[in-house]
Parts: C-alpha cells; sequence; structure tokens
C-alpha cells in the first residue's frame, strides 16, 4: 500500500514488513515527514511487525485541507483509522513523536477498542501537558504555540530559520538538511502549522494555549482523563521543547500499565536514538 484515502484526502504511506505481522502505526511530528521512522520500521520489521508510516495531513500533498477546522486531533485520529482500516487491522499499535505523539495519544483514550498499545516519544499526555504551562517552566519552551497562531508570518519566517533550528536542537545534519529542503517555502508549512492554528477549535488541545481558568482543567485521579491502554512514554532529558514536570506528572493520567522511559537524549527521539526508541516499542509490544 502506497497510499490510502479518507474524506476525498489522499494520504501517502510507507507500508513495510511482513503483511501478516501485527500492524504498528507510526506518526510523525513538526516539522518532520514519515521518513523519521526510516531507522526505527526495518528494526521492527526484523520483530515481525509489520508498520504503516504516513506522511499526515499538512504533510502529503493530496491531504492539506485549508481549514485550521481540519486538523483538530479527532480529524488527524480518524484518519489514522482509515489507515488501519484501509489495512485490514481491527486492532493496531501506535506509536508517535512529537504532534504524533498527540495524536497517539488522543487514539488511546477515545478509541481504546481499536488500540492494543500506545508509545509516545518526546509528547507527555496532553492532560500532563497543559497541568505543566502552570506548575513550570513549559510555557517558556513553548511560546511558539502562541506564535504559530498568526496567520501568514510564521510560514514566511520559518524556512529561513529551519537549518538552523534543527541543527543547533541536536538533530543530525543529513536530517536537518532533509526536512529544511521539504519545508523551504511558506506553502509548504501551512498545512503543518494547521495543527497549531486548530489548537483553540480543539477541546483537548486549547488547554495549551489559553490561561488557567478560561477552560476546564483536568484532573490526574478522575477516570474520564486516564488512558486505559498499555502505555509507554520515551523522554530525553535534554529536550528543548517539552520538560521534566510534563513528563513525570503523565504517569498519573494512565491506568493501564505504564513504562517511562528516560533517555541521555534531546527532542528528536526516531532520528538520534533509534535502537533505543525501537527496545523501547518492543517492549511494549511484546
Amino acid at each position: 500500500m502506497d497510499t490510502f484515502t479518507r474524506d476525498g484526502l489522499t494520504f501517502d504511506v510507507t507500508d513495510s514488513g511482513p503483511t501478516a505481522g501485527e500492524v504498528v502505526i507510526l506518526l510523525h511530528g513538526f516539522p518532520q515527514d514519515r521518513t523519521c521512522w526510516d531507522q526505527v520500521a526495518p528494526l521492527l520489521n526484523e520483530a515481525g511487525l509489520r508498520t504503516l508510516a504516513p506522511d499526515q495531513r499538512g504533510y502529503s500533498p493530496g491531504a492539506r485541507p485549508k481549514s485550521r477546522f481540519a486538523y483538530t486531533m479527532r480529524e488527524v485520529a480518524a484518519d489514522a483509522l482509515a489507515l488501519a482500516d484501509a489495512a485490514g487491522a481491527e486492532r493496531f499499535h501506535v506509536v508517535g513523536h512529537d504532534w504524533g505523539g498527540a495524536a497517539a495519544w488522543y487514539l488511546a483514550q477515545h478509541h481504546a477498542a481499536r488500540v492494543r498499545t500506545v508509545t509516545s516519544l518526546s509528547t507527555p499526555h496532553p492532560d500532563a501537558l497543559a497541568w505543566s504551562f502552570t506548575h513550570s517552566s513549559q510555557g517558556l519552551k513553548s511560546w511558539y504555540m502562541l506564535f504559530f497562531q498568526l496567520p501568514w508570518v510564521p510560514e514566511h519566517l520559518a524556512p529561513r530559520t529551519l537549518r538552523k533550528t534543527f541543527a543547533d536542537s541536536g538533530l543530525p545534519r543529513a536530517a536537518a538538511v532533509r526536512y529544511a529542503d521539504r519545508f523551504s517555502t511558506p506553502e509548504s508549512l501551512t498545512g503543518p502549522m494547521g495543527w497549531y492554528r486548530s489548537m483553540l477549535a480543539d477541546p483537548g488541545m486549547r488547554r495549551a494555549v489559553l490561561p488557567r481558568g478560561t477552560v476546564a482543567w483536568p484532573k490526574g485521579g478522575s477516570p474520564h482523563h486516564r488512558v486505559q491502554v498499555p502505555a509507554t512514554y520515551v523522554w530525553g532529558r535534554e529536550d528543548f521543547a517539552l520538560g521534566r514536570a510534563a513528563a513525570d506528572k503523565t504517569a498519573e493520567f494512565v491506568s493501564a500499565d505504564y513504562e517511562f522511559v528516560e533517555l541521555d537524549a534531546g527532542h528528536w527521539l526516531p532520528d538520534t536514538h533509534a535502537p533505543e526508541v525501537t527496545e523501547a516499542i518492543l517492549a511494549r509490544i511484546r
């Protein structure tokens, strides 16, 4: 399978590994694409797993809706479910990095009947992240979330600085060049920016950009907010974007078996620590 469709959109996907193997859906983050899994997928395939790595909405050329309402977690999760359906997978494992991690948590929380396990790389549970905004310095780390709410300006400025930003944050040079080249024009970044601009329209994500008291804030002890799917969270202690407070808090939002894996690493875990990431994924799946 090279592509799949949903609601008139066409998504590119890399389908590898034994067709009879359990399905693992790999969801990339911002601003990357499915190639971030190029070092991870073969290791999972060797373990007998079938991997599906799509270019998500906003990234696939045939799936770039213009409305910010088209980038809510509900829509993103529906894309992953459509991919699983196209692959004939009633149930699947989901692994996500960065925004893909947020989507993975959403799938586990809202579609538990379909999800066997969830592994999130870098991204804490969204409610733990929301909590951290008022209990740590996370707001300073996430200043760009507010900047990206602006129309037009971010996608015109970002292409000029992406390569340096990637390199300064620890992404290997070859990957930095590859991603920077892909997102070298404003048009190539408008879709990816839609994920951030959807936050105010997304009940599950707007806590990250609105002050406390303006929306309902979660309580970790509430079963309603807990993931009931076996979960692993992999976090790098040198992550420039996501801090320790949310990482430590995530356990409170999982009621199933949970594992926290801390690495001596930065943010770009699939690109920089593929063996360790794969080990954590396989430990969760097996």
